[in-house]
């Protein structure tokens, strides 16, 4: 299981500013962002995602089963 860090994590998907909503389910980060140019698919690769998908202001990363748990860090750090 790799091991992710939330504050990458954030800055790869374009900072805090970049993104609307982020919620896990079940194996992926789901987040909706205001730019998707802003999203640094490599740095996600990088930081251990398994994969990434964009379809207009939606980005999916796949993280594994701590989604979730990812999801409440990094909304933990834009609060």
């Amino acid at each position: 299981m790799a091991n992710f860090n939330p504050e990458n994590l954030l800055a790869a998907l374009g900072g805090a500013e970049n993104i609307d909503e982020i919620e896990g389910c079940i194996t992926r980060l789901r987040t909706v962002v205001n730019d998707s140019s802003k999203v640094d698919e490599p740095a996600l690769m990088a930081e251990g995602a398994k994969g990434v998908m964009i379809s207009g202001d939606v980005v999916q990363v796949i993280v594994g089963p701590q989604a979730e748990m990812i999801a409440d860090d990094i909304n933990d750090l834009m609060d």
